[in-house]
């Protein structure tokens, strides 16, 4: 099937997400991206994949995460999965979305607390849910304090979009190279989404290179989406293979649904030419 399809298009959403304290402001903005989206694929034509940032329904604040209990959804009754189903199934096109999610009440294994997750859903082009990501590594420094709201993921996420197998890690993941590594060698993905909130903290001028180094190592696209704003912005698309010759596809800081293309002939140069990932041993961890 994959090698029928020889490209995909994703639509890159860097949105902007206003200041919000209330599941009504939540709503509200959700709202409005849904409409946006809509817009842009009615008038632009369709794309494989809609991909919206980490968290990409919140202010990502401590004032709106001091309101978790009320600003997180389940997965099974969520306004914000209503509302993005809608365009998913309008439009045949599944959408990759970022949200708080409440646990499931398998999840809690007796607390007497809820947990909530940073969570990628994966609404599918008939409009149901068809899996989900819970971040796996949750951030600690800089301008994140997300170990104080969440809690961590125990799960994957890879799937199918037009033909493309596609595996899925957010923000603070990219830091962490054994996930990647794991989608590529043992899921055989060719393309990692990265939806994130990387802001203009100590931390946000080595994205850019984390971002580069897990595309070459593994010879995979590699798309990482962030927010818009003066303190986010700069959404990238990394190709399998970067030189001096390749151009680098990034956003600036405003609100922007970029296209972005993925080809299967890039994706089988890259690896034909540069063929290291062969040697790569499976004995590291027994040599002294």
């Amino acid at each position: 099937m994959a090698e029928l399809n020889r490209s995909v298009t994703l639509l890159a959403c860097q949105i902007d997400v206003p200041a919000m304290t209330t599941a009504a402001e939540r709503d509200a903005h959700t709202d409005r991206v849904a409409a946006a989206i809509d817009a842009e694929l009615t008038a632009g034509g369709p794309v494989d994949l809609v991909v919206l940032p980490e968290l990409g329904t919140l202010d990502y604040a401590r004032s709106c995460f001091d309101r978790i209990d009320e600003m997180a959804e389940p997965l099974d009754d969520s306004p914000t999965i209503d509302r993005l189903r809608e365009v998913a199934a309008a439009h045949r096109t599944p959408v990759l979305a970022g949200m708080a999610r409440k646990g499931d009440p398998q999840d809690q294994a007796g607390s007497a607390f809820v947990t909530h997750y940073i969570t990628q859903a994966l609404i599918g082009a008939d409009g149901s849910v068809a899996g989900h990501y819970d971040k796996l590594h949750i951030a600690q420094f800089g301008d994140s304090t997300e170990k104080d709201y969440f809690t961590r993921g125990d799960r994957l996420l890879v799937f199918e979009a037009g033909g493309f197998t596609f595996g899925t890690i957010i923000c603070y993941d990219i830091r962490i190279p054994e996930l990647s590594r794991i989608l590529a060698r043992r899921h055989g993905v060719d393309a990692i989404l990265h939806p994130t909130a990387f802001c203009r903290d100590e931390t946000f001028h080595t994205w850019h290179a984390f971002a580069t180094t897990r595309a070459i190592e593994n010879q995979v696209y590699f798309a990482s989406v962030n927010r818009a704003g003066a303190d986010f912005g700069e959404s990238m698309l990394i190709e399998p293979w970067m030189d001096e010759t390749v151009p680098l596809q990034r956003l600036g800081t405003g609100e922007t649904f970029a296209r972005w293309t993925l080809s299967r002939a890039t994706l089988d140069r890259a690896r034909a030419h540069y063929p290291f990932l062969q040697d790569v041993r499976d004995d590291y961890d027994r040599l002294a």
